[in-house]
């Protein structure tokens, strides 16, 4: 087992593992807890009481988070003629076709998200085995096959996050940076929490949320008391 550094077993002290936290605590405390020495991303992670084998609780969506994510994220289209322009005139980083999945093929990924025009799934299709893995394929359900490019580009410029629950029954979500004041985390917090309560299926029983925690890239979880929503 590794052994934990110096920093870390101060912050693991802060922080009372029997106890869950308000939101807004919760918040303070990863920050406090951060011993990165970079703007950290701060993040809320879900135990969910669903069985993701099951097709009708595979729970996977998309939300703009009111106050962004700290982060640009650059991104790519795959879309032609007039559906081009206009990606292109959306702030599109990269838009092409054929051309593109030339040069993914060949090992380039400078981009975080993949936007396609429905015309161009075919197209697309042949890049699943290197856009899957990572995460990267558009999907309806996400908002990243659309034609309607324009809004698609402006929701991830905006600080557009996705969500899927893995096969563990968990959900890892970034909701900002250390850097952000704590009640911007928190309008964020909440907006994945409301989307997540609404995203429950109708074939979970039990309790649905069984543990809420936050944490810094490299900080300690901090236990939310799902009460103080």
């Amino acid at each position: 087992m590794a052994k934990k550094s110096k920093k870390m077993q101060e912050a693991l002290k802060k922080v009372d593992t029997t106890k869950a936290y308000s939101v807004e605590e919760a918040i303070a405390l990863a920050k406090e807890t951060n011993i990165a020495k970079f703007d950290a991303t701060v993040e809320v992670a879900y135990k969910l009481n669903v069985d993701p084998k099951k097709a009708d609780q595979q729970i996977r969506g998309a939300v703009v988070l009111p106050n962004g994510t700290g982060k640009t994220q650059t991104v790519l289209v795959f879309a032609k003629g007039e559906k081009a322009k206009e990606a292109e005139a959306a702030g599109a980083d990269f838009v092409g076709d054929d051309d593109m999945v030339q040069k993914i093929q060949g090992g380039w990924f400078d981009f975080d998200v993949v936007v396609a025009t429905p015309d161009m799934m075919a197209t697309v299709g042949k890049l699943g085995r290197v856009l899957g893995p990572k995460g990267l394929m558009p999907n309806p359900k996400t908002g990243t096959v659309t034609m309607d490019v324009t809004k698609a580009v402006n929701e991830v410029k905006a600080g557009k996050v996705t969500y899927r629950v893995d096969k563990a029954g968990n959900v890892h979500v970034p909701i900002g940076k250390v850097s952000f004041e704590d009640n911007k985390l928190v309008e964020n917090f909440k907006t994945i929490n409301d989307v997540l309560v609404k995203a429950k299926p109708s074939a979970a029983k039990g309790q649905y949320i069984k543990n809420i925690s936050v944490t810094t890239t490299f900080g300690p979880g901090v236990h939310v008391d799902q009460a103080s929503f």
